[in-house]
């Protein structure tokens, strides 16, 4: 679980080779904060929610004009001249007009028209809250994928704990380890009869298994250190925790009842499916209303310029090249494929069926996580406890083995195996703390409370 655990987190931070010059030391809360501002995977999950926003601003700009077009042409065209003596504002009674191609001018039209609904059956409406409300849930979705990563950042913030509480268990257990080897020494040099050559043999491999442990301890430390600070992104600062001692969390296990109602209200995930929910129920609202006519207000002007050649004064003669028109007026929109129109609606009436599908099946999920969340913190504590017990009763049998040690009638055996058993404890008692601190964090995660409310500060 460890290697998945540290492997997971090589993924989201990656990890380079740094040469720090300078320590700092930070809490839980900034520690998750900065890892949460320097994560790839986080920043690429919020950009599904400035897409939901992008569409609720897109239904939006459908309330006022919708349809607005500019159109412009521009180019060089020749003149006109006549063989008579009529005035150009009357040059399109001359059959016999043609071009002046020595007389050059630029041609200059535009156009603008534009369609602003006036009453859709509150389609529009119906579309709005449906992108505002697929937004919500968007929004929560990534705040459930966010408070996943805040898991895996609490999770490696207290693994540098038990790296270091562990480094200090050998630490201490050496100097008894080295104390028992020089007693061994000098029952060797006195060629002592109660030295057995299997005490030899057993604090040999004792010795191994130490060592083994150790160099364990030191690489965890050394890895955990390179993804810390390439987390926080800073290459010349050493990051480590607030804390000096891995201690258990502040925790009062509540009834199973609270988390539940928890889990209910709080949960992202459950949130999201409701918005999604709602979303879906206005979407199929805004189709429907595609079954009904809409009125909608039409404007459209058009303008022309070219000055080499006459503007008409009569409007019902056109001249392309020069002329100012506009028009304003009402008209009807109604979407005959009505087959089309149903097939989405009932389209839309499954997806929304869906979510409320999903909303059940997603309760079921969250129980069943719960339950066996629960389960587990209960269980982590309890163990927890009664390996303190353990550990004080084994703490006085290596003070029993020395003291007999000390006195001359003691068994190197016996004084080994109560060290093997107190520093097998102490690291158990250390690894059962990390493991309670990760249930407690997972229980609170599955109710939807903040794990940062468990910080040792």
């Amino acid at each position: 679980m460890k290697t998945v655990f540290l492997l997971s987190c090589l993924c989201l931070f990656g990890v380079t080779p740094l040469f720090a010059q300078d320590t700092l030391r930070i809490s839980l809360q900034e520690f998750i904060d900065r890892g949460i501002e320097r994560s790839g995977q986080v920043q690429y999950d919020y950009g599904s929610v400035r897409l939901a926003e992008n569409r609720v601003q897109q239904a939006r700009s459908t309330r006022i004009l919708p349809s607005i077009n500019l159109d412009t042409n521009h180019g060089l065209i020749p003149g006109v001249r006549s063989q008579t003596d009529l005035p150009r504002e009357h040059f399109y009674l001359d059959p016999n007009l043609e071009n002046d191609w020595e007389d050059w001018a630029i041609f200059t039209r535009a156009e603008i028209s534009a369609v602003q609904p006036l009453f859709a059956w509150g389609a529009i409406n119906s579309a709005i809250n449906a992108a505002e409300y697929g937004a919500q849930a968007a929004k929560k979705e990534f705040e459930a994928r966010q408070k996943g990563v805040e898991l895996m950042l609490y999770e490696l913030y207290y693994s540098y704990l038990l790296a270091m509480e562990v480094e200090r268990i050998l630490i201490d257990a050496e100097s008894t380890v080295n104390q028992i080897g020089r007693e061994l020494d000098r029952m060797q040099e006195e060629n002592d009869p109660d030295l057995r050559e299997r005490d030899i043999f057993e604090y040999e491999i004792f010795i191994s298994e130490f060592e083994i442990q150790k160099i364990e301890v030191q690489q965890s430390i050394a890895r955990i250190q390179r993804i810390w600070n390439y987390a926080m992104g800073d290459p010349t600062v050493v990051y480590e925790p607030m804390e000096e001692f891995l201690d258990p969390v502040p925790f009062d296990i509540e009834p199973f009842d609270f988390y539940q109602a928890r889990a209910m209200d709080l949960r992202p995930e459950l949130q999201g499916v409701e918005a999604g929910v709602e979303a879906y129920k206005h979407s199929v609202e805004a189709i429907k209303s595609q079954n009904l006519p809409s009125l909608y207000l039409g404007l459209t002007a058009s303008y022309a310029n070219t000055p080499n050649r006459p503007r008409q004064s009569n409007p019902f003669i056109i001249n392309n090249s020069n002329f100012a028109t506009a028009a304003v007026g009402f008209g009807i929109r109604q979407n005959l494929n009505f087959s089309s129109i149903r097939n989405r609606v009932e389209r839309e009436r499954i997806e929304y069926n869906r979510v409320k599908d999903l909303r059940n099946a997603l309760s079921d999920g969250i129980m069943l996580e719960l339950n066996e969340q629960y389960m587990e913190a209960v269980v982590a504590e309890t163990r927890v406890q009664q390996l303190e017990n353990a550990l004080r009763t084994t703490r006085n049998w290596v003070r029993h083995e020395q003291l007999n040690y000390d006195y001359g009638f003691g068994d190197v055996e016996d004084l080994v195996d109560s060290v093997r058993k107190e520093l097998e404890l102490r690291v158990e008692l250390t690894q059962s703390i990390f493991e309670m601190n990760k249930k407690v964090a997972a229980l609170f995660h599955a109710s939807g409370l903040p794990i940062t409310n468990l910080s040792l500060n």
